[in-house]
């Protein structure tokens, strides 16, 4: 595949991702103007409404699961050109996501309803920090090569991407997956619990925990001591007091 198409390619695929996101942001938040979100979309008996939305997140889990491991990857490259490995990671981990909220049901059965004034407010500033911090993670782990745009332009213009290093900045000095734990704030932060949104709760939440266990046993494989060492002195996801980090270098 010509350098310049696999570059096109890997840009697409970030555009699409992109607006899939900013939309996933407002079908969780319950944003009014938004045609579907995680409690307005068709109405349908429980138990169907069940059963797909625990379809959508199985589909969901498995594409993340497998195309993210590194037993897959090195197979997938004898296909897939290593430059846009990345980049159709992406894009299939975009469509999951597409059809995970084109197709969500709504279980509208109330779990919890906050009304205070406050109370609302305080779960806002939560939503929305949660996105901030996942954001802000993505940035210090190298948001570009997170979603394969580094990889192609790389190959567009002959520059050699160097081999990861292990340094921990900013936020994972205090977390070791600052990125999943702005996943965790934002699917929980909601003044208005329904029982479908505590199932996409729930059913995310219970991946990113499994997905944290295969990505620590990868990057104990890459890293060996190094993360071992960083796995002992820093909390997963809650910045609990632990010893302090040594200078060393640290990050994936």
């Amino acid at each position: 595949m010509p350098a310049l198409l696999m570059f096109l390619y890997g840009l697409a695929s970030y555009a699409f991702f992109l607006g899939t996101f900013l939309y996933t942001i407002a079908f969780i938040g319950n944003f009014p103007m938004m045609p579907r979100t995680i409690d307005a979309g068709p109405a349908v008996p429980a138990a169907e409404a069940l059963a797909v939305n625990l379809a959508l997140l199985a589909v969901f889990a498995v594409q993340h699961s497998v195309m993210a491991r590194r037993g897959f990857k090195r197979l997938w490259t004898r296909v897939v050109p290593e430059a846009i490995e990345r980049s159709t990671y992406v894009l299939a981990a975009t469509l999951a996501l597409a059809l995970l909220v084109w197709q969500w049901r709504p279980i509208p059965a109330l779990v919890w309803n906050i009304t205070q004034p406050a109370a609302i407010l305080a779960f806002d500033v939560v939503f929305w920090l949660g996105w901030l911090v996942l954001f802000t993670s993505t940035f210090l782990i190298n948001h570009f090569e997170l979603f394969g745009l580094r990889q192609v332009w790389s190959r567009l213009t002959g520059l050699a991407i160097p081999d990861p290093e292990f340094r921990t900045p900013l936020l994972y000095r205090h977390v070791r997956h600052p990125l999943y734990l702005g996943f965790m704030l934002s699917f929980w932060a909601t003044p208005r619990m329904t029982a479908g949104h505590l199932l996409f709760a729930l059913g995310c939440s219970g991946y990113i925990l499994v997905g944290i266990w295969f990505e620590e046993r990868d990057l104990v494989a890459q890293f060996g001591d190094r993360y071992r060492a960083y796995r002992e002195r820093v909390s997963i996801l809650l910045p609990w007091p632990r010893k302090r980090l040594d200078k060393s270098p640290a990050q994936r």
